[in-house]
């Protein structure tokens, strides 16, 4: 599984919280500014609040996302998140399992929409990138970068 045990910190996978009102076509207008530039939605999740939406994006040129956002007038936060290549459903056990053994909380978790390669991954929030790519890297699970996910 695993083909490098390079530290994520050297390039992480960036993930965008977007601050999206909730008006319709407001999640399809900044899809289609990123589609419009090229730039492709690798992983999403969308949590529903009141006032707004937060649509968390990976995408695979953030740093064109986010001068398309902020010249746009798109809010939005950004943060490093692990993500970690899976080939089948039982993996997800032991995924997690790595991760209990060296305590590590999930804060949350999503699945990629497509991948280079047609392989599946899995973009996880915890509290210990560094920790939580070491534990996943010693049981042979590929933990990804951002060049991993660039087209």
């Amino acid at each position: 599984m695993s083909d490098t045990a390079a530290p994520v910190a050297a390039d992480p996978v960036k993930q965008f919280s977007v601050f999206i009102p909730n008006r319709v076509g407001q999640l399809y207008d900044l899809t289609a500014l990123l589609a419009k530039h090229n730039v492709h939605v690798m992983a999403m999740t969308t949590l529903d609040t009141t006032d707004c939406a937060i649509d968390r994006l990976v995408v695979d040129d953030p740093d064109r996302a986010r001068e398309l956002m902020a010249a746009n007038n798109f809010s939005f936060t950004e943060c490093d998140v692990l993500v970690v290549e899976i080939a089948e459903e039982p993996q997800l056990k032991k995924i997690l399992g790595a991760l209990l053994t060296v305590e590590i909380n999930i804060h949350y978790l999503y699945a990629f929409l497509l991948r280079p390669e047609g392989k599946s991954a899995l973009v996880m929030s915890v509290e210990d990138n560094d920790l939580a790519a070491s534990a996943l890297n010693t049981r042979g699970f590929r933990v990804l970068n951002q060049r991993d996910i660039a087209r």
